[in-house]
Protein backbone atom coordinates (compact mmCIF):
# COMPACT_ATOMS: atom_id res chain seq x y z
CA UNK A 1 0.00 0.00 0.00
CA UNK A 2 2.59 2.59 1.05
CA UNK A 3 5.95 2.85 -0.68
CA UNK A 4 9.15 2.28 1.23
CA UNK A 5 9.98 5.97 0.76
CA UNK A 6 6.70 6.99 2.39
CA UNK A 7 7.16 4.48 5.21
CA UNK A 8 10.63 5.93 5.85
CA UNK A 9 9.21 9.50 5.90
CA UNK A 10 6.53 8.37 8.34
CA UNK A 11 9.01 6.72 10.70
CA UNK A 12 11.20 9.82 10.55
CA UNK A 13 8.23 12.06 11.34
CA UNK A 14 7.15 9.92 14.28
CA UNK A 15 10.62 10.29 15.82
CA UNK A 16 10.25 14.10 15.84
CA UNK A 17 7.32 14.05 18.26
CA UNK A 18 7.51 13.36 21.99
CA UNK A 19 4.28 11.35 21.84
CA UNK A 20 3.89 9.09 18.83
CA UNK A 21 0.20 9.83 18.32
CA UNK A 22 0.82 13.57 17.92
CA UNK A 23 2.47 12.79 14.57
CA UNK A 24 -0.79 11.42 13.17
CA UNK A 25 -1.89 14.51 11.23
CA UNK A 26 1.53 15.13 9.62
CA UNK A 27 1.70 11.43 8.75
CA UNK A 28 -1.74 11.57 7.13
CA UNK A 29 -0.50 14.46 4.97
CA UNK A 30 2.41 12.30 3.81
CA UNK A 31 0.08 9.41 3.00
CA UNK A 32 -2.29 11.69 1.10
CA UNK A 33 0.63 13.20 -0.84
CA UNK A 34 1.57 9.73 -2.07
CA UNK A 35 -1.88 8.27 -2.72
CA UNK A 36 -3.88 11.40 -3.56
CA UNK A 37 -6.42 10.52 -0.87
CA UNK A 38 -6.67 8.43 2.29
CA UNK A 39 -8.48 5.18 1.57
CA UNK A 40 -9.77 2.65 4.11
CA UNK A 41 -6.72 0.39 3.51
CA UNK A 42 -4.44 3.42 4.03
CA UNK A 43 -6.19 4.16 7.34
CA UNK A 44 -5.57 0.57 8.38
CA UNK A 45 -1.89 0.80 7.40
CA UNK A 46 -1.44 4.06 9.31
CA UNK A 47 -3.26 2.60 12.31
CA UNK A 48 -0.86 -0.35 12.36
CA UNK A 49 2.13 2.04 12.41
CA UNK A 50 0.64 3.90 15.37
CA UNK A 51 -0.93 1.00 17.22
CA UNK A 52 -4.37 2.50 16.56
CA UNK A 53 -7.50 0.92 15.20
CA UNK A 54 -8.64 1.94 11.71
CA UNK A 55 -11.64 3.60 13.40
CA UNK A 56 -9.36 5.85 15.46
CA UNK A 57 -7.53 6.96 12.32
CA UNK A 58 -10.83 7.43 10.49
CA UNK A 59 -12.05 9.73 13.29
CA UNK A 60 -9.21 12.11 12.43
CA UNK A 61 -9.52 11.76 8.65
CA UNK A 62 -13.26 12.44 8.69
CA UNK A 63 -13.01 15.36 11.12
CA UNK A 64 -10.66 17.51 9.02
CA UNK A 65 -11.71 18.81 5.60
CA UNK A 66 -8.14 18.76 4.29
CA UNK A 67 -8.13 14.98 4.12
CA UNK A 68 -9.82 13.31 1.17
CA UNK A 69 -11.32 9.82 1.40
CA UNK A 70 -11.73 9.42 -2.35
CA UNK A 71 -9.66 10.49 -5.35
CA UNK A 72 -9.88 14.21 -6.09
CA UNK A 73 -8.92 16.49 -8.94
CA UNK A 74 -5.71 18.47 -9.26
CA UNK A 75 -7.52 21.49 -7.80
CA UNK A 76 -9.90 20.94 -4.91
CA UNK A 77 -12.26 23.90 -4.74
CA UNK A 78 -13.94 24.18 -1.36
CA UNK A 79 -16.70 26.69 -0.74
CA UNK A 80 -17.62 27.65 2.81
CA UNK A 81 -21.36 27.59 3.44
CA UNK A 82 -21.42 28.42 7.13
CA UNK A 83 -23.64 31.25 8.32
CA UNK A 84 -21.37 34.24 7.55
CA UNK A 85 -20.56 33.01 4.07
CA UNK A 86 -24.16 31.98 3.47
CA UNK A 87 -25.36 35.49 4.35
CA UNK A 88 -22.87 36.85 1.79
CA UNK A 89 -24.17 34.71 -1.10
CA UNK A 90 -22.10 31.52 -0.71
CA UNK A 91 -24.95 29.52 -2.28
CA UNK A 92 -24.75 31.75 -5.35
CA UNK A 93 -20.98 31.17 -5.53
CA UNK A 94 -21.43 27.41 -5.15
CA UNK A 95 -24.15 27.32 -7.82
CA UNK A 96 -21.99 29.36 -10.17
CA UNK A 97 -19.08 26.94 -9.74
CA UNK A 98 -21.38 23.97 -10.38
CA UNK A 99 -22.51 25.57 -13.63
CA UNK A 100 -19.02 26.66 -14.73
CA UNK A 101 -17.48 23.26 -14.00
CA UNK A 102 -20.48 21.17 -15.04
CA UNK A 103 -20.33 19.07 -11.87
CA UNK A 104 -22.19 18.73 -8.58
CA UNK A 105 -20.71 19.08 -5.11
CA UNK A 106 -18.52 16.07 -4.39
CA UNK A 107 -17.75 15.42 -8.05
CA UNK A 108 -14.63 15.81 -10.16
CA UNK A 109 -14.54 17.16 -13.69
CA UNK A 110 -14.02 14.51 -16.39
CA UNK A 111 -10.52 15.88 -17.13
CA UNK A 112 -9.54 15.40 -13.46
CA UNK A 113 -8.66 19.05 -12.95
CA UNK A 114 -11.32 20.16 -10.47
CA UNK A 115 -13.19 18.68 -7.53
CA UNK A 116 -15.92 20.78 -5.94
CA UNK A 117 -16.63 20.50 -2.22
CA UNK A 118 -18.84 22.31 0.27
CA UNK A 119 -17.31 22.84 3.72
CA UNK A 120 -18.84 23.95 6.96
CA UNK A 121 -16.36 26.62 8.08
CA UNK A 122 -13.03 28.05 6.95
CA UNK A 123 -12.63 30.47 9.82
CA UNK A 124 -12.73 33.42 7.43
CA UNK A 125 -16.04 35.00 8.39
CA UNK A 126 -14.72 38.52 7.94
CA UNK A 127 -13.87 37.73 4.30
CA UNK A 128 -17.09 36.00 3.30
CA UNK A 129 -17.86 34.37 1.01
CA UNK A 130 -14.65 32.37 1.21
CA UNK A 131 -13.30 29.43 -0.75
CA UNK A 132 -10.10 27.47 -1.13
CA UNK A 133 -8.16 26.09 -4.06
CA UNK A 134 -6.20 23.28 -2.43
CA UNK A 135 -4.46 25.16 0.41
CA UNK A 136 -4.85 28.69 -0.99
CA UNK A 137 -7.64 30.83 0.43
CA UNK A 138 -9.69 33.23 -1.67
CA UNK A 139 -11.87 35.87 -0.03
CA UNK A 140 -14.88 38.05 -0.86
CA UNK A 141 -15.62 35.75 -3.80
CA UNK A 142 -17.64 36.97 -6.76
CA UNK A 143 -18.47 35.44 -10.14
CA UNK A 144 -15.77 37.62 -11.70
CA UNK A 145 -13.15 36.40 -9.22
CA UNK A 146 -14.16 32.81 -9.90
CA UNK A 147 -13.79 33.36 -13.65
CA UNK A 148 -10.29 34.79 -13.17
CA UNK A 149 -9.27 31.99 -10.79
CA UNK A 150 -10.52 29.23 -13.10
CA UNK A 151 -8.70 30.84 -16.03
CA UNK A 152 -5.43 30.81 -14.07
CA UNK A 153 -5.91 27.23 -12.84
CA UNK A 154 -6.74 25.78 -16.26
Amino acid sequence: MLSETTRAKILELIQKYPHKRTALIPVLYVVQAELGHISEPAMTAVGELFGLSPAEVKEVVTFYTMFYRAPVGKHVLQVCTNISCMLCRAEEILDYLKTKLGIAVGETTPDGKFTLLEVECMGACEAAPAMQDNYDYHFHMTKEKIDRLLEILR
